[in-house]
């Protein structure tokens, strides 16, 4: 696969989830084990900069990144996730999202005290849901030092509220 594009393992559906939104599907890419190496060796390579010791996956999509990519770093992986997933003692911080709103919560002993932390997700749009989780993270003493994302909408301006550096494999606008 040496001239791997992941543009092409990004499905596009418009209207969905509602009228006026273009849906970028990454089931394509999941479905390709060569493809989903790729990515993994550029989000590998756009990271190690960065020194992460930790990684956060934003539920739900975010999950499925954020266990490889700690695997490749060695180091742990915890979720970010919606009300009512979550058991134990858990901070909590609301989010608008392209399309309405949102709360994320983790658990307050999550062990990432001092650590750098890379949060993950499948896709960067308006970004409240990056910003809800960084300042989770925040809440329980961990340094995000990175953003990543298969897919950035460009144009709805999540880069400009997250202030965090951004890795993405694919930017629309």
């Amino acid at each position: 696969m040496t001239d791997f594009n992941i543009e092409d393992y990004i499905a596009a559906y418009p209207d969905f989830p509602i009228e006026g939104i273009l849906f970028r599907d990454i089931s394509p890419l999941l479905a390709s084990h060569d493809a989903m190496s790729k990515a993994m060796d550029q989000f590998y390579d756009q990271l190690a900069p960065f020194k992460p010791e930790g990684f956060a996956g934003i539920e739900s999509r975010g999950f499925l990144f954020s266990t490889l990519m700690a695997d490749r770093f060695g180091c742990g992986s915890f979720m970010l996730r919606k009300p009512g997933k979550l058991p134990g003692d858990l901070v909590r911080e609301s989010y608008a999202l392209e399309y309405g709103k949102n709360e994320l919560t983790m658990q307050a002993n999550t062990p990432i005290k001092g650590k750098r932390i890379v949060l993950i997700d499948d896709l960067l749009a308006t970004g409240g849901t990056v910003k809800a989780a960084k300042s989770l993270i925040q809440s329980v003493g961990g340094q995000t030092v990175a953003c990543a994302v298969v897919i950035h909408l460009a144009d709805l301006g999540g880069q400009d509220v997250i202030d965090m550096p951004l890795v993405a494999l694919a930017t629309y606008d």
